[in-house]
Parts: C-alpha cells; structure tokens; sequence
C-alpha cells in the first residue's frame, strides 16, 4: 500500500460521504489528517483515531478565505507543513434551470469551484516554497455527461477540469501536481434515499456491475497524491466502473 508517513494531508468536506473514507484512507497509508468542514467533523475525526488514525478537525467555511488562512496559520504552526490538499468538498442544489434561483446557481459554484480557488490561493504559495505538494480537486462523471436538474453543479464540475489543467501548467516546474478525481456513481446518504429501482438502473449501466464506495475515491486520491504518481499531472482520473466513455 502507498505510505504517507510524516505528510500532512488536507482533506476538505471530510466529514462525512466521500471525504470521510478518504480521510480513513488517508490515516491507514500515516498520513497526519486534518478534516476541513461547514459540518461537525469531530465525530469523523474522534472515530478514525480510535482506529489509530493521526486526525484532527478544524471548522472551516471554504468561501472564506479569511477561516482558511487562520486555520492554515494553525497547521503550520503545528507541523510545520502542508503536502497534500485534497478539494473534496461540494454540494448541490439540484433543480431544474428555470426553476433554478440565482442564489442556486451562484451557492454552488461558490462553495464547489470558488472554494478550490481560496484554498489554493492560501496553500499553492506553502508548497511553492517546500518545492513538493500534491492536489487533487474532485471533478464529478456529470462535469462529463451533464445531468438533468444540475446545470450549476455540472458547470461548477466541467471547470474544475479546466482549473486543475491550468494550474498544473503553473505549478509543476515547483513539485506540485495537480489532478482531478471524477466520481460516477458512488454510494451515499443521497442514494441511500432513492428508491431502489432507481439504483438498480444506475448500476445496470456500470460495467463492473456494482455502485462505487467513498473508498473507491478515497484510494484514487490517494494514489496521485503519493510520490509514485509524481510524473502525473493535468490529469482526470475516472473512477465510475466504466460507465462513462472517455
């Protein structure tokens, strides 16, 4: 299994769904975890670290940049270091577009695409000086194939491909990659509300025949972000169990 021993690795949106297997992950492979969340992430953090995870929470609101520069003053106090940002957090406000409100469309993008912008802008500087860093922002298969009700989160999902090329142009002369993640269809509190003929046709269209896990996605984030994938950059890795054609 990869090894982060000793890096410290930040994962936002880690209290819950995806963030949080891959804060489980992230702990298993020793990295030194710190949760960013609107959410109560102790719970998350308090869990993992009975099964011997080095974890922490800090409550930070990604459209802030000012809650980000305190908290990553507080990291770099304590370990002196940040090596890893992993921009998982996001959210929806599904409706259709002309039902949708320009509150919807402009709280989406705020949190999902703005968000990776105000933590890179406050963390890239850090890794810049280190020479070393690793981000993996998660993209989404609907960024792809768009979805009905999603045009903001589809949007917001399509530029954070976009945003990942870009800045990997910029920061790879420095160390730094920069990857994308795009989940398919992954099981979740969201799905385990749908009826189950709904998730009986999702899966019928995966090839691998099965929903992905928060642990599928955790494992691919942890791979770019190791040092074995330091010649992979610019890149958006599918993880979807082949329902999406490249």
């Amino acid at each position: 299994m990869t090894k982060l021993d000793g890096q410290v690795a930040i994962i936002t949106g880690g209290a819950k769904g995806i963030g949080e297997g891959a804060c489980e992950v992230f702990c298993q492979a020793g990295a030194k975890v710190v949760i960013w969340d609107v959410l109560e992430g102790q719970p998350t953090a308090d869990r993992i670290a009975k099964m011997g995870g080095e974890i922490s929470f800090q409550k930070v609101d990604i459209t802030k940049r000012d809650q980000i520069e305190a908290a990553v003053a507080e990291i770099m106090s304590t370990f002196g270091r940040i090596d890893i940002l992993i921009n998982n957090a996001g959210i929806i406000r599904d409706k259709s577009f002309l039902k949708m409100s320009d509150d919807d469309w402009s709280t989406v993008l705020n949190v999902n695409l703005t968000g990776a912008f105000n933590t890179c802008k406050v963390i890239v500087p850090i890794m810049r000086e280190a020479k070393y860093g690793r981000i993996i922002n998660t993209s989404s298969i609907n960024g792809t194939l768009g979805a009905f009700g999603q045009t903001n989160y589809a949007a917001t999902k399509a530029g954070i491909v976009g945003f990942t090329k870009s800045l990997a142009r910029e920061t790879g002369k420095y160390g730094i990659t920069v990857n994308a993640v795009a989940p398919g269809f992954i099981k979740s509190e969201m799905t385990d509300s749908m009826p189950q003929e709904v998730i009986d046709a999702g899966i019928a269209t995966i090839p691998v025949g099965r929903i992905g896990t928060a642990y599928d996605i955790g494992h691919a984030y942890l791979y770019l972000a190791s040092k074995e994938a330091s010649f992979i950059t610019a890149f958006t890795l599918h993880v979807n169990g082949g329902a999406l054609p490249i």
